[in-house]
């Protein structure tokens, strides 16, 4: 396992990020206790230090797991969790969202339940679209000021406010964003319209999710194969993704999962950290073998083909056929060090 820098920061956290939404079974879909603890162990074993849950993750379980795990191991980890999610009560309009209030009760339960004092990265988990984001950034800055929290990051979010948020970060000398938590896959490209840009332009490390889109692209689906699925998802244009993938993993002797990882891992748009996450230990298994090659430029090329994705504007216009009414016929004779454009 290599390190990376984690996006405007001197932290430095392993290249891939375990996620541990998995602990617990309570959504019925993840793992025991001991199913679990292989999987957190076999992480750190390999070499990874980057460790995300949530403070509502299968009702607080993982959590609470990764508590008991981590023990005096806890100072040689990257810990994150995300607060917004809807803590217990339903009924409670000030159990969920962005509200100054949420964030310091979910932030207090979190280090009650993860066994320490600090947080390395807090997450906005999901913008509510109802709290001013003076008050959700003045009260990040204020965890970090306190020690509880070392830095913040932000997921599951609009661009727009990404770029608000760190720039009124910027003006007041609060502390901004660091890192960027989007689903992305080579059959789900969406972030690419927008996010992944301001990730760049704020040096925000990206740290995709769904990076196998629900399972779709590990192999299971292909040839019509069943799973939990929605038949419905199933559309043709996805399946020639799940073809593609299957034809390269065929060709370099490796498996769907770290194809379509690799597709990811390799995308040149910002600094990516995907998240990983397994029920087992033979999944993470599987996952942590992509670390161990690369797919070909024409590779990339061939798996990217097969899942084009249309940008729309104002990207197709702005990176088109008005280039020419803008730069004349010297675009393509200047180098533009901030987009890694050589000339």
């Amino acid at each position: 396992m290599q390190f990376k820098l984690l996006g405007h920061s001197g932290l430095r956290v392993s290249e891939l990020c375990l996620g541990a939404m998995t602990f617990g079974e309570e959504w019925g879909e993840g793992s025991g206790r001991e199913e679990s603890r292989k999987v957190f162990d076999a992480f750190l074993d390999a070499g990874g230090n980057f460790i995300d849950t949530a403070v509502n993750y299968t009702e607080g379980t993982s959590e609470t797991f990764l508590g008991d795990f981590m023990g005096a191991q806890r100072e040689n980890l990257v810990l994150a969790t995300k607060f917004t999610g809807t803590r217990f009560d339903q009924k409670d309009p000030n159990q969920g969202g962005n509200s100054r209030k949420n964030m310091m009760h979910s932030v207090e339960r979190s280090l009650k339940r993860l066994k320490t004092d600090y947080l390395d990265l807090y997450y906005v988990h999901v913008w509510d679209d109802m709290t001013p984001v003076e008050e959700v950034m003045r009260g990040l800055d204020d965890l970090v000021r306190s020690g509880k929290v070392h830095y913040v990051g932000i997921s599951d979010s609009p661009s727009w406010v990404a770029s608000e948020a760190n720039m009124l970060a910027e003006l007041r000398g609060w502390s901004r964003f660091v890192g960027y938590q989007l689903p992305y896959s080579l059959a789900g490209r969406d972030i690419e319209r927008a996010e992944l840009a301001v990730a760049r332009h704020w040096d925000m490390a990206v740290l995709p999710w769904g990076v196998l889109d629900g399972g779709l692209l590990s192999g299971k689906y292909a040839s019509g194969g069943k799973g939990r699925r929605n038949p419905s998802d199933l559309t043709p244009e996805k399946l020639r993704i799940v073809e593609a993938v299957e034809r390269v993993a065929k060709d370099v002797g490796r498996t769907p999962s770290q194809v379509a990882l690799n597709w990811v891992r390799q995308q040149p748009h910002a600094q990516i950290i995907p998240l990983v996450g397994a029920r087992t230990k033979d999944q993470l298994a599987d996952n942590l073998g992509a670390l161990e090659w690369q797919l070909t430029p024409e590779q990339l090329a061939d798996l990217t083909r097969s899942g084009p994705i249309v940008l729309g504007f104002p990207r197709d216009f702005l990176e088109g056929g008005v280039r020419p009414y803008v730069f004349g016929a010297t675009f393509d004779k200047t180098e533009d060090h901030r987009n890694g454009r050589r000339s």
